[in-house]
């Protein structure tokens, strides 16, 4: 098979696509695991005198409690027949000393991991250009999760999306971040194994007859704040936010979803191609054919989704470029060099020679919105990326200050840990 452009790239993940990360937090375990007693679990080796520790678990039973523990495996996972008795007796091996990466390995593959016949395709969800996603479920956990079946084509292997979502999701871990929970890889396939949701955003504003109730708009905001928030911390942009990537469950935790378009951004003056993002959430700076962006091209299309949730409709609907821009200048006013410095000299902006159209209210356009979120949405709609609110800002608003502690204060691997029913309204 002829090497494809991500081929290098595919390499450097080598194995680890055929096995979870060592780093994922459901499967994996990188701490030397300490006793009550503050004593790691090696034995010392000081005196030749054994360790109480060591004594204590060569004397103890192995249970399936222990082996998840010492694995970082679900508690409801079922493991193969006669599993347990094999670890019975080779316990002491196990548990006396770390893991290492290649015993790890070994020990998920054996239990079911990194193996199509693990999982069971139930529906077919949908079905892209080089991917086809299917609803499934697990038989080590008998949990619904979500198939993303990538097909690998001879002439160019893995396709770079698939590598780039696979190498962020491995080191994202978030509660309003969709999990990954294995990756199964074959000469024809790369499949990816997610947490499943029961729905995105686009199909839940269907559902509720485009009306979400207005507490739902600010909680879905938060969440979507939340999980966005912690990318940028680590210079990671998703570049296409849209309604149909963020996922939502029946308890009403919103989590961001499909990676394929990510960078991770780690120089500030980096290029990258202005061809991402939807149109129709794609910020005027990328539009006029900027290359030169940071963590401000998703603010852009985060103020386009909480206009969507808030009214029901898409904020600008544009079906090219030049649209685009049209439905933007006629909303928020066409920039000059006041509001927008170089816009004047841009050739793209020059060419379409737009109408000089003033801005208009977005509170005559959001009737649903308090003053707080109009004031909110006004930060996220700015022409120059640099003025845009921030993620970690938005989440210090106003507008979100009757969630109270209870919602703002939550730890980043929480809302999975915590019910949100009590907060959310069921359309």
């Amino acid at each position: 098979m002829k090497s494809g452009p991500c081929e290098s790239e595919l390499n450097r993940f080598g194995k680890s696509l055929a096995m979870p990360s060592p780093s994922h937090k459901k499967i994996v375990h990188e701490d030397v695991k300490m006793s009550s007693d503050g004593e790691s679990d090696l034995a010392s080796s000081s005196d030749g005198v054994q360790s109480p520790v060591k004594v204590r678990l060569r004397n103890k039973k192995i249970s399936t409690e222990d082996i998840n523990k010492r694995l970082s495996l679900p508690a409801d996972i079922r493991l193969p027949d006669g599993y347990l008795e094999k670890f019975n007796l080779i316990g002491p091996a196990l548990f006396e000393q770390p893991i290492s990466r290649r015993l790890r390995r070994v020990s998920l593959s054996e239990i079911g991991f990194g193996k199509l016949e693990t999982y069971v395709k139930l529906d077919k969800l949908g079905e892209g250009t080089y991917a086809t996603v299917y609803k499934g479920r697990s038989k080590l956990t008998d949990n619904l999760v979500a198939l993303k079946e990538i097909r690998l084509e001879h002439e160019e292997g893995a396709p770079c999306t698939a590598i780039r979502e696979v190498s962020l999701l491995k080191d994202l871990k978030h509660a309003n971040i969709v999990t990954l929970h294995d990756i199964i890889h074959t000469q024809k396939s790369l499949t990816l194994v997610f947490e499943y949701l029961d729905k995105d955003l686009k199909q839940y504003l269907d559902d509720c007859g485009n009306i979400i109730h207005v507490h739902n708009v600010k909680l879905f905001l938060f969440q979507l704040l939340r999980g966005l928030s912690y990318c940028h911390q680590r210079k990671v942009l998703h570049r296409d936010l849209k309604p149909q990537n963020l996922l939502i469950n029946e308890r009403g935790e919103l989590k961001l979803a499909d990676f394929g378009l990510a960078r991770a951004k780690s120089i500030p003056t980096k290029t990258y191609s202005n061809e991402v993002v939807t149109l129709w959430y794609r910020p005027p700076d990328i539009l006029l054919g900027s290359t030169d962006y940071s963590t401000h091209i998703d603010m852009w299309g985060v103020g386009c989704i909480f206009y969507e949730m808030a009214t029901g409709r898409p904020l600008f609907p544009g079906s090219t470029v030049e649209e685009e821009l049209h439905f933007i200048f006629k909303l928020l006013g066409t920039p000059t060099e006041q509001s927008w410095p170089g816009v004047s000299s841009n050739d793209e902006f020059v060419a379409y020679n737009y109408p000089q159209y003033r801005a208009e209210r977005l509170s005559n356009h959001t009737p649903r919105l308090s003053s707080e979120g109009v004031d909110l949405l006004s930060k996220f709609l700015q022409f120059e990326g640099k003025k845009r609110i921030s993620a970690a800002e938005s989440m210090n608003h106003r507008y979100f200050s009757n969630l109270g502690n209870k919602v703002t204060a939550l730890a980043d691997s929480e809302f999975k840990q915590r019910s949100f029913d009590p907060f959310f309204f069921n359309p």
